[in-house]
């Protein structure tokens, strides 16, 4: 059996997409065509590789262990089109960056302005990807570059083909409005404040994950924004353990340290083994850009 490439590359779209419908438009075909291709997959396979449901499209076991080998196939003939592309002719560089929302604001600016400056033709992408997402996007080569995140306790997504690096440790700080009763406090310990209001994801997310692992907390406002974490404990209405890297000079609030806990989340890359030198570049300037958390 010789699996078809195009119909691979289909499936890949499929489960990036979420949806056939979503994963048509992408590919500039009809919802009916793209089906078709599927279904022809799976009597190539010879069992069912997506579970079609009013929520979109879900994959089944075999679809899942078949995504991780497409993928790699669609990476790899990505590859060797930008390879051919760029021997017939001199493109501009075009890098593709995946990063969490935090992270687009804070550690990539600078290293994208700075490359931008260095390199006036390349041109840059950037894609919304919350953790821990992100990786088959860079097998497949959607992504030429994925900045993610990992929560203590929490386990790493397999980086099978990849490269990760880490780029840096965030501590996590305990933050809390001002004339807060531990306001005075250098260290707290989180078995004081379980009948806190606290302030994170909704359930799932990483940071809320973490949070619970601590012991039994109430969350009373949930939200991934850690501006608006800010503006609402600043406003006194709950607490939040907040990275370093997004308090900057925020006096508005009261940044503690947790008692006997270090609770620190970690920044990665993730990219080709054989990065372009383009990416090479960015990590390099990623990398120069961390002498301080940002």
């Amino acid at each position: 059996m010789l699996l078809d490439a195009s119909r691979l590359h289909v499936l890949v779209e499929v489960a990036h997409a979420g949806s056939i419908a979503a994963a048509a438009t992408r590919m500039g075909f009809t919802p009916s065509a793209l089906s078709q291709q599927l279904t022809k997959l799976e009597r190539e396979v010879g069992a069912p590789l997506v579970d079609r449901g009013r929520a979109g499209t879900t994959l089944t076991g075999l679809g899942r262990v078949l995504l991780e080998h497409g993928e790699r196939v669609v990476g790899e003939l990505r590859d060797a089109e930008r390879a051919i592309q760029s021997a017939i002719i001199d493109q501009p560089q075009q890098i593709a960056v995946g990063a969490f929302s935090s992270a687009a604001r804070t550690v990539l600016p600078q290293a994208l302005a700075v490359l931008r400056k260095r390199r006036p033709g390349i041109r840059f992408s950037l894609v919304d990807v919350e953790p821990p997402d992100g990786y088959g996007l860079v097998v497949a080569r959607e992504l030429d570059l994925l900045i993610t995140h990992h929560y203590p306790g929490a386990v790493l997504p397999a980086a099978t083909g990849l490269r990760r690096q880490l780029l840096f440790r965030d501590p996590l700080r305990l933050v809390l409005p001002p004339g807060h009763r531990f306001a005075g406090s250098a260290e707290v310990a989180i078995a004081e404040l379980q009948d806190e209001d606290w302030i994170s994801g909704a359930p799932g997310v990483p940071h809320r994950m973490f949070l619970e692992s601590l012991g039994s907390v109430h969350v009373a406002y949930e939200t991934v924004d850690y501006e608006v974490t800010l503006a609402l404990i600043a406003a006194g209405l709950g607490i939040s353990l907040v990275p370093a890297s997004m308090l900057g000079r925020h006096e508005a609030v009261i940044v503690r340290d947790l008692r006997a806990s270090a609770p620190t989340r970690e920044i990665y890359i993730v990219h080709a083994c054989r990065p372009s030198p383009m990416v090479a570049e960015l990590i390099t300037q990623l990398r120069a850009t961390r002498t301080q958390p940002v």
